[in-house]
C-alpha cells in the first residue's frame, strides 16, 4: 500500500449540524475567522492593497474637505462595497482553485466574472467619489 505524504492535510467528513454551535464563543470564533480572512487577503491580494490605499486617501480627503455626514455615508458605502467584493472575488478564486488545478473554461468564467464584478464596482466607486469630491476639488482649484 502506498503511504501518503505527511504534507497533505487529512480531509475528514462531518455533519454540518454537529458543528453548528451558537453562543458568545461561536460569535468570537466567527470574528476571529473574519479577521484571518482579511489578514490573508491584505497579505496576498494586490488589488486589496490598492483599494485599501484608495480608501485611506478618500478618508483623508473627507477630513480635508470636511464633507457632510451624508457624503461620508455615500463614500463608506461605495468603498465598503468594493472591499467586500474584492474579498468575495478572492473567495471565488480560492474555491475554483480548490475544485480544479486544470485550466477549464468554466473555471475561467468563474474567475473572470468575479474579477469583472470587482472591476465594475471599482468604476462605480470612482464615479461616486467624483460626485462627492468633484465640487470640492473644483472649488479648490477655482474652476467654478
Amino acid at each position: 500500500m502506498k503511504k501518503e505524504s505527511q504534507d497533505k492535510t487529512e480531509i475528514k467528513e462531518f455533519n454540518r449540524d454537529d458543528v453548528k454551535v451558537y453562543g458568545l464563543g461561536r460569535f468570537f470564533k466567527s470574528v476571529k475567522y473574519s479577521i484571518e480572512g482579511l489578514y490573508y487577503a491584505y497579505r496576498y491580494e494586490q488589488s486589496l492593497w490598492l483599494h485599501g490605499l484608495v480608501t485611506i486617501l478618500a478618508i483623508i480627503m473627507g477630513f480635508i474637505f470636511k464633507i457632510s455626514f451624508s457624503e461620508w455615508a455615500i463614500i463608506f458605502i461605495a468603498l465598503g462595497a468594493i472591499l467586500a467584493l474584492e474579498l468575495i472575488n478572492t473567495a471565488i478564486e480560492a474555491a475554483v482553485d480548490l475544485t480544479t488545478t486544470n485550466i477549464h473554461p468554466l473555471a475561467k468564467i468563474a474567475k473572470d466574472c468575479g474579477s469583472a464584478a470587482s472591476f465594475v464596482m471599482s468604476i462605480v466607486s470612482i464615479v461616486i467619489s467624483m460626485f462627492v469630491f468633484g465640487p470640492y476639488l473644483m472649488k479648490l482649484f477655482e474652476l467654478i
